[in-house]
């Protein structure tokens, strides 16, 4: 009895003893996320509504600062949220500290300098959106390792390159590095990101050929490279995107050759844009024309490049289309009859190129865009800048 009655006080006093480290260690760990906002909050030169100055105080608890998110049971911050506070400052590395951050948002503010190394050091970050500061240098290469990140989003800032990056993330599903100063090729690393969704590398620097390896992409939605030097051929293996929605190449004008045929056999892409470049070549005659299914396509702009050859005449089997731009091109002979079927067509811009014959326009339409018919022959229902309401 006296050995069941030890063992019964040795268990209490353990399970005790337990309890009091771990709120030790729990009451020292979230003093340490404490102290790492502390120092943010010393980074910060300008705060026009002085809403950290008189919220993150030290006389409250972290987990009620504005922007603070706690977890309920390990009572560590998760989230920090600070996004289109006006706050103008540097990010410091005891961001780091934040052991169990999920979530990082500082967009919309007036942050500038260097991302801090550190911030690799957070392997349970899920989602980091730096989007619309000033910050600018290089992208930690250590960033796109976090195992667990899913979205990292950097648009409109400084930053001009990403060096000596290994691997891409395996769980990154969303990529936006829009709108900076990024120079070089296309970063090889971007094509091991298997699980991508979205991938934005718009308005930057880049040079060179799309990598081919973007084809292996398959649970790509959005592809968004426009505004560069690109330059070569577009890759036939975009065309294993099947789940692609959006492809957007505009304004680089050294693409060159033939649109690949395989793109408009994609059933899920609802928008292309590859105005202002240098593609050649025919349409695809059977561009609408999908055995299996209807085709989505709402959008196609194509314009202002050197595409010839007729524009195929089931374009009317796209019966989703609002807006089609085939402008300036070097198209010629007639407009087919019944590209007038397209009773969704909002916007219809054709001029620029030697078609001749008659716009026959459905009885019903809601064209709330002029049609563009400058420098064609084209005559009939269809006048320069003739718009009509929806009857």
């Amino acid at each position: 009895m006296a050995t069941n009655q030890t063992l019964c006080l040795f268990v209490v006093f353990f399970l005790l003893h337990s309890l009091t480290y771990s709120s030790s260690l729990s009451t020292k760990n979230i003093i340490t996320d404490k102290d790492a906002l502390l120092v943010l909050k010393a980074h910060i030169t300008h705060d026009p509504h002085t809403l950290l100055a008189k919220n993150w105080s030290t006389s409250t608890s972290v987990c009620n600062w504005i922007g603070v998110t706690c977890g309920v049971h390990l009572h560590r911050i998760t989230a920090l949220d600070i996004s289109n506070l006006g706050l103008t400052g540097t990010i410091p590395p005891q961001l780091g500290n934040l052991s169990f951050l999920a979530l990082l948002s500082i967009s919309d503010n007036n942050f500038y300098g260097s991302l801090p190394y550190e911030l690799a050091r957070l392997h349970r970050l899920k989602y980091i959106n730096f989007n619309y500061n000033q910050l600018s240098g290089n992208v930690p290469s250590s960033i796109f390792n976090i195992s667990s990140l899913q979205e990292l989003s950097l648009k409109h800032n400084q930053l001009s390159s990403m060096v000596n990056v290994s691997g891409g993330g395996p769980n990154l599903m969303s990529l936006d590095l829009s709108e900076n100063l990024f120079e070089g090729e296309i970063p090889s690393f971007i094509s091991e990101c298997k699980q991508l969704q979205f991938l934005n590398l718009s308005f930057n620097n880049f040079r060179g050929g799309i990598p081919k390896e973007i084809g292996n992409l398959t649970k790509l939605k959005t592809l968004s490279i426009g505004v560069n030097k690109l330059e070569g051929e577009i890759p036939k293996e975009l065309g294993n995107l099947v789940e692609l929605e959006r492809l957007l190449l505009k304004d680089n004008v050294l693409l060159t050759g033939q649109i690949p045929s395989l793109i408009f056999n994609i059933s899920s892409l609802w928008q292309i844009n590859f105005t202002n470049n240098s593609l050649t070549g025919d349409l695809p005659h059977n561009m609408c024309s999908h055995h299996h299914h209807p085709s989505v396509l709402e959008i196609l702009q194509l314009s202002k490049n050197q595409l010839t050859g007729t524009i195929p005449y089931n374009l009317w089997q796209c019966r989703e289309l609002t807006i089609v731009s085939l402008s300036y091109n070097q198209f010629r002979g007639r407009i087919p009859r019944d590209i007038g079927n397209l009773t969704m067509v909002k916007g219809l811009a054709l001029g620029g190129n030697n078609l001749i014959g008659r716009y026959h326009s459905p009885q019903k339409y809601n064209l709330q865009h002029e049609k563009e018919c400058k420098g064609s022959n084209i005559y009939g229902q269809i006048v320069i800048r003739a718009v009509r309401k929806a009857i």
